[in-house]
Parts: structure tokens; C-alpha cells; sequence
């Protein structure tokens, strides 16, 4: 499996923007830098920092209390109380311009790994890109884990695998995925398990959950006629031997792969 590049993200997130359901709006926090423009007085304007104690400071409003705020109703708050004589219909604008009071955590096989602010409608492909993308050698596999809340199906978790360079409108969905103050985002290494022997495609193949014994031998193309259907199963401790015939049967355990196992296909004795 090929994780995807940052390239590839990129035209995910562009592909998700166009069709992004509509997400919460940002609510501003201590230490997030507002920019407050008031139109025609910018005597008035300011770049004011929100403090620990959820306000701002700006001349002629005084202190505000700014905290859990969206843009928009910070600017109308502010409005109401710059009116006056000689500014009886203020028009004010406000945006966040740096984003420092909410993050996610974006670890694993990631080429950037770290916190990450937490900016309006952020969703889990900008966080992706703002930690660089995928590193060689990445699975694909990504595992957010959420404390703050839960998901719509009551979890703590989701677990999402990215296939390539094509999207797939669930791909496309997932990418999408609206993230919250607090996320953890998990990229995962690419584990492997090894099939030797008389297969037609020995070699090293990627470790799914699901995946067993008589499984990673029949996606290598299977035993060939001078192979024997009692395999080894190699890993640390130890070997054991299967019987893919009594797997077949139902007479026999197919025993679950784990990372770094090696199934050993013998040629039979002549």
C-alpha cells in the first residue's frame, strides 16, 4: 500500500472544500491575536491579544469579554458599544489572525509531527498537511482519539485507512472529518508479515487485522505443486505448524498473523 503524499492531500483538501458540510464556527479563546477593523476610524482598530481572562482590550469599548465568541459576534458587540453621537452605526470587522488558543496533536509517521492550532472549520486533511503529510513508509492508517467529545456514534475513536492517490468518495468523507480542541491524530508505520517458499509470489506483504495463515498464503498466489500444505509459522518464541489442509476442513485453527510473523511454505520430500 502507498500512503498518500502531501501532494495528494492537497488535492484532497481541495476536493473535500467543495463539498465539505457546513462545520462549527470557530470560538475564540485566550491567547488567539484578533484583528478589529472599524471601518473609516482606524484610530479605533486594533490587533488585540485575548487574555487569560477571556478579554480584549480596545479604546473607547473598554474591556470585552471575547471568550467562546465567533467573529461575527465579537464584531457586533463590539459595535454596540462604539456607538455614539458621532458614530451612530459603527461597522466592524473582526478575524482571527493567529490561532493560539486551541490545538490537535498529530503524531506518528508524519513528516511533521506535533501540535497543531486549531483554526475555523479545520477538518482531518488540513491537519494532515500542516504536519507535512505522510512519511515513506506510512500505512495509510490514521486513528483519531477524542476526549473533549464523541463521535455521532457515541465513540472515543475512528480508525480510517487511505488507500492511494485516487479518491474514493468515502476517502473524501473521511478527509473531511471536522476536528475538535484536544484530537489526537495518529498516523500509523506500515507493519509487515513475510511469506517464503513454494508460493508463486513469495515476499513481504502488509499486515492487516483480519489477516491469518491460509489467507497470506492465498494472496501469494498459493502453494505450488511441489509445496507442502503443512507450513511454519515463524515468530518470536518459536515455530508452529499448520495444517492448510486441516484449516480448510475446519479441523484446524487458522491462526491470526501478527506484525513480523513469517509463513514458511516447504517443498515436499520427494
Amino acid at each position: 500500500m502507498s500512503a498518500l503524499a502531501a501532494a495528494t492531500l492537497l488535492l484532497f483538501a481541495q476536493a473535500t472544500a467543495a463539498g465539505a458540510e457546513a462545520v462549527l464556527p470557530y470560538r475564540v479563546g485566550p491567547g488567539d491575536v484578533l484583528e478589529v477593523v472599524v471601518d473609516g476610524r482606524p484610530d479605533l482598530s486594533r490587533l488585540p491579544t485575548v487574555q487569560t481572562t477571556g478579554s480584549i482590550w480596545l479604546p473607547r469599548a473598554g474591556e470585552v469579554e471575547v471568550r467562546g465568541l465567533t467573529t461575527g459576534e465579537i464584531g457586533s458587540r463590539i459595535a454596540l458599544l462604539l456607538a455614539g453621537a458621532d458614530l451612530a452605526s459603527p461597522r466592524v470587522a473582526v478575524r482571527v489572525k493567529e490561532y493560539q488558543s486551541q490545538f490537535v496533536w498529530v503524531l506518528g509517521a508524519v513528516r511533521s509531527p506535533g501540535r497543531k492550532p486549531l483554526r475555523g472549520g479545520t477538518r482531518l486533511v488540513d491537519a494532515l498537511l500542516d504536519a507535512g503529510g505522510f512519511q515513506d513508509g506510512a500505512s495509510g492508517e490514521v486513528v483519531v482519539e477524542r476526549s473533549a467529545a464523541a463521535f455521532a456514534d457515541g465513540a472515543r475513536s475512528a480508525r480510517f485507512r487511505f488507500a492511494g492517490t485516487s479518491p474514493t468518495p468515502e476517502e473524501l468523507e473521511q478527509l473531511g472529518l471536522p476536528l475538535v480542541a484536544g484530537d489526537v491524530i495518529t498516523a500509523g508505520i506500515q507493519r509487515w508479515v513475510t511469506v517464503s517458499g513454494a508460493v508463486k509470489r513469495p515476499g513481504r506483504r502488509a499486515f492487516e487485522d483480519a489477516l491469518t495463515v491460509s489467507r497470506v498464503v492465498e494472496a501469494a498466489g498459493g502453494v505450488l505443486r511441489n509445496g507442502s500444505e503443512r507450513v511454519l509459522l515463524r515468530r518470536t518464541g518459536g515455530e508452529t505448524e499448520v495444517d492448510l489442509r486441516a484449516v480448510r476442513g475446519g479441523k484446524a485453527e487458522d491462526i491470526p498473523l501478527a506484525p513480523g510473523d513469517e509463513v514458511v511454505v516447504r517443498a515436499r520430500r520427494l
